[in-house]
């Protein structure tokens, strides 16, 4: 059954267990399930465990730690004794948060990664981190691990996640991946029907799935069938490898297929608006605008709900707001967006997650044009009497103001609308211009657009061509009609 939530992430490693010194106070445990009360966040989802450990006091798995010492991290060495010191006390560290967030009026999920495992035969994995669960004991200790948190602790729900560490060669060696499809459903089923049927009521199963099909299909998730036969209560894309933001996160087949089973779908809005993977100098986290931006898209791709973590630490007002809005479609229907296309990651491109930009002309042909596609969940043109502008920027590199352009929105020349230019690189500011584009009477529309952009013509004596680095669409709202 579909169910509306606004979801919090906690890896409980760099925002918890590595930041503490021990001995752990209490106000310390709480502090991933308080950081977030009073906002609309309504579910909490535990990391607990990594490849190298279990982030409770495991029986049947590895705690974390146990086989590192002497340590060689301040932060494992932290995790350890921030655990142990609350057991000392006679506190499970996995007791304290359930309960916190019961308090706080918050299911609480733990979430466990299936891509490895510590503390089994390390011949099971292969030298390109590949190979885990095609070994059934392997998938028996997992199965076990989930038994026990379900069984022994008061937590609402478990999530399966098999879209961390950036994809399938860590489920399955390469080559073996189709042989081993319905080895990994039969291990889903298992998970699902042990939490399932606990005694005292069955417990939420979700999983965490790659957004785009054909990369499911690759590395060995058969998600069709895991939502026909109803094996989760909800899927939650995102792509662990590549943490950028993408407000076009290509989930329109996920939610079809999920919502004909009655199933929901909670997108993660990723933390970072950019990072080095795409070239950028230094990790950059998104503005509110942005995040309205891509949580308004996912609304209207069919969301039930919105899934978010890692966002900058500690959270304070800026991050508060934005778990806050995000819960409710109407509270950013018509607040300031800004949609930003997304850039490639070499990484994310290799293992099947391409993106737009960016997008190299690598000379002047008037009949060559460059198409940009973006979607907007913006009612622009219902909503005009509310919007004071609507901006279309433009980041180009190695662009001249001697180079003459085309620029399309949907079909139609921009060459009547107003634009300027600025320095469009904070380092080498020759380097790029940024073209701005006040809209007026060429907008985008609702749904999914086009841009498109050709480089006319050049300098007899300037070669070479340039680069479309960065597209936003920027869109600001009033408090009154703007009307006469």
């Amino acid at each position: 059954m579909r169910k509306r939530r606004t979801i919090y992430f906690n890896d409980a490693r760099h925002y918890y267990l590595f930041v503490f010194e021990p001995p752990m106070k209490l106000e310390d445990a709480w502090r991933p399930i308080d950081e977030v009360a009073g906002t609309a966040v309504d579910t909490f989802i535990y990391g607990a465990n990594r490849g190298d450990g279990c982030f409770w006091p495991t029986k049947v798995g590895l705690r974390f730690g146990d086989d590192m010492k002497p340590f060689d991290h301040p932060a494992y060495w932290r995790v350890w004794h921030n655990m142990q010191s609350l057991m000392d006390r006679g506190l499970d560290p996995l007791t304290v948060l359930i309960d916190r967030a019961h308090d706080k009026g918050m299911e609480f999920i733990t979430s466990i990664r299936m891509g490895s495992l510590g503390g089994v035969d390390e011949s099971y994995k292969l030298g390109n981190g590949g190979g885990w669960l095609a070994h059934s004991e392997v998938r028996d200790i997992q199965l076990r691990m989930f038994q026990e948190l379900v069984n022994d602790y008061p937590l609402d729900g478990i999530e399966i996640d098999l879209a961390a560490g950036g994809g399938g060669p860590d489920l399955f060696r390469p080559g073996e991946v189709e042989q081993n499809v319905s080895v990994l459903t039969e291990h889903v089923r298992n998970i699902s029907e042990a939490a399932r049927s606990r005694p005292g009521g069955p417990a939420v199963v979700g999983v965490r799935v790659f957004p785009v099909e054909a990369m499911n299909a690759k590395y060995g998730l058969d998600v069709q069938q895991w939502l026909k036969d109803g094996l989760v209560d909800y899927v939650a894309p995102l792509l662990y490898g590549y943490m950028t933001l993408d407000p076009d996160l290509p989930i329109e087949w996920l939610t079809k297929a999920a919502h004909e089973a009655d199933i929901s779908v909670y997108p993660a809005l990723m933390p970072y608006h950019d990072d080095t993977g795409s070239g950028a100098y230094h990790r950059v986290f998104p503005t509110p605008e942005r995040v309205r931006a891509a949580a308004a898209n996912y609304w209207d791709k069919g969301a039930d709900g919105l899934y978010s973590w890692f966002m900058r630490w500690p959270l304070e007002d800026t991050e508060r707001s934005i778990l806050t809005e995000m819960g409710d479609p109407d509270l950013i229907a018509e607040q300031d967006k800004q949609y930003v296309v997304l850039k490639r990651s070499e990484h994310a491109a290799e293992i099947g997650y391409d993106a737009p930009l960016p997008i190299e002309i690598p000379s002047a042909d008037p009949s060559k044009r460059y198409a940009i596609p973006f979607s907007v969940a913006d009612d622009i043109e219902g909503k005009a009497d509310r919007i004071k502008h609507v901006r279309l920027r433009i980041n180009i590199i190695m662009v001249m103001g001697a180079d003459r352009l085309s620029v399309l929105l949907n079909g139609q020349s921009l060459a009547g609308e107003q634009c300027t230019r600025d320095y469009g690189n904070p380092y080498g500011v020759y380097n790029a211009q940024w073209l701005e584009f006040e809209l007026v009477g060429v907008r985008p529309r609702k749904g999914q657009n086009t841009l498109e952009i050709s480089l006319d013509g050049r300098p007899e004596d300037m070669g070479g061509g340039i680069t479309i680095d960065q597209v936003h669409v920027e869109i600001e709202y009033g408090p009154y009609a703007s009307v006469l």
